[in-house]
């Protein structure tokens, strides 16, 4: 309608179009607001070695179930923390894992992350790993960002939701100092986009690691050198996850910017059967500005509710 249309139109009309108009702004923003508020999940695959060695099934029915979960759960990603096999020169073994991930390939994002059994840690040679999962698996997915040298060892990806953004960086086992700084630029690339830290070795169920990179005698770093060298100095940086170590753990640190990062440890193959299918769950709930944690297992069809398996973290997302 041009202007001199509406003007043609008797008064009363007029106000009545004005209304109609701002009664569909207010729906349209309305919906805009609660679109950007919707919760989502982020979940993390801990340690599939004895999967991928002995229970392929359970490996499978994790992923399924995240991809089934996809739409209901409203899942914007899934992280996997490292081990992805039992021994890293067994290809039968990098088969497994293949099948299990590519039951999310174009479906639900997600990124992989070289632990101490996915390669031959004191040549650092991750070349199984890179065999299935190269850049070349990701590189036509808006997703996924990009990578360090000529490998997938260390990647970044995006998600979002809303007006809220994410990256999820993924780093090498006992990553190298070459690595944090790579990483740390990636950080300040990105000032935007809230950053989860992805690697293998970084909490105890007590502290952070200080032995990722001494124990293997590797150069490297371990947890509490990661979080002095680049986590503590990047202020979008705002989740640290890893496995490795059999347990849980959970600590909320300041960085040096006054902001809190969340540093959690999560692994379960020490549970039976290589773990029993057990995986977690962070449910982020904008409007409460709350990351509901849940341990599941879609094997077993249960939740742990432990005190320590199940919880809820404050988290600003809204103001």
């Amino acid at each position: 309608m041009t202007v001199r249309q509406f003007n043609a139109i008797h008064p009363l009309a007029r106000r009545c179009l004005i209304c109609k108009a701002g009664v569909a702004f207010a729906i349209f923003a309305f919906c805009s607001i609660a679109a950007q508020a919707e919760p989502f999940s982020v979940v993390l695959l801990p340690d599939t070695q004895f999967y991928s060695e002995k229970y392929p099934e359970t490996y499978i029915n994790q992923t399924l179930w995240i991809r089934q979960q996809r739409t209901d759960d409203n899942i914007k990603f899934a992280i996997h923390l490292g081990d992805i096999v039992q021994t890293p020169t067994k290809e039968n073994e990098w088969g497994n894992a293949n099948r299990a991930m590519q039951i999310l390939d174009g479906v639900v994002p997600y990124s992989m992350v070289p632990g101490n059994h996915d390669m031959l840690v004191k040549q650092r040679d991750s070349s199984l790993y890179n065999k299935y999962f190269s850049p070349a698996r990701f590189k036509d997915r808006k997703w996924y960002g990009g990578h360090l040298g000529e490998n997938n060892d260390n990647n970044y990806c995006f998600f979002e939701q809303g007006d809220l953004k994410f990256m999820v960086i993924s780093l090498e086992f006992a990553p190298r100092d070459a690595t944090l700084k790579w990483a740390a630029g990636i950080c300040q690339k990105y000032p935007q986009h809230r950053v989860i830290i992805a690697t293998h070795c970084y909490m105890r169920t007590d502290a952070r690691d200080t032995g990722c990179a001494t124990s293997y005698k590797v150069p490297g770093n371990s947890g509490e050198e990661i979080w002095q060298k680049l986590v503590r100095k990047q202020p979008n940086v705002f989740f640290v996850i890893s496995g490795h170590v059999l347990g849980v753990g959970l600590q909320t640190s300041t960085n040096d910017a006054g902001g809190k990062v969340i540093e959690m440890l999560t692994d379960y193959q020490g549970r039976p059967n290589g773990g029993d299918g057990w995986l977690r769950t962070l449910r982020f709930v904008p409007k409460e500005n709350k990351i509901y944690v849940k341990t599941y297992s879609p094997l077993l069809d249960k939740t742990d509710e432990a005190a320590k398996e199940t919880f809820t973290i404050d988290y600003q997302m809204t103001q």
